[in-house]
């Protein structure tokens, strides 16, 4: 996940934001997602390699639960044990690009390859934010 700015992703922004102690916004806040961690995400993607019914097949992943960007910004908050955040109107000249509620049905993968995803929400977010602290230089600096 990129964490260096916001180019393709909030929540990296966020993480980054609490770990150099600044208070991050969050736009509207009743949007709903819902996320995968990465070990989860891998162990999909290896079943669906090896099953003979992923053949052909498209499968959406998805994580529990569906939350508001709100509730996400205080499940960061208590994994990372410090941070806060400011809930404000979307900007104007930004409001296109919101795409509203947009979370996954993972039902398929879990019939067909019996995946469920095992790390949840609050977890992985804990253990996201010790990776970054842990390699925080590494995703910020001006290269490696």
């Amino acid at each position: 996940m990129r964490i260096r700015d916001a180019r393709q992703t909030f929540l990296g922004i966020w993480i980054r934001s609490v770990l150099e102690g600044r208070p991050f916004e969050v736009w509207g806040g009743s949007q709903l997602r819902d996320f995968v961690y990465v070990e989860d995400c891998v162990d999909a993607l290896l079943r669906a390699a090896v099953h003979e019914r992923a053949a052909g097949r498209v499968y959406n992943l998805g994580g529990t639960p569906v939350v508001s960007l709100s509730d996400l910004a205080e499940l960061l908050i208590a994994a990372a044990g410090e941070g806060s955040y400011e809930v404000r109107t979307f900007p104007a000249d930004r409001k296109r690009i919101d795409i509203g509620d947009y979370y996954s049905d993972a039902s398929l993968a879990g019939e067909d390859l019996g995946w469920t995803p095992q790390v949840d929400l609050a977890e992985g977010l804990a253990r996201t934010v010790a990776y970054y602290r842990d390699h925080f230089e590494r995703y910020v600096g001006e290269g490696p």
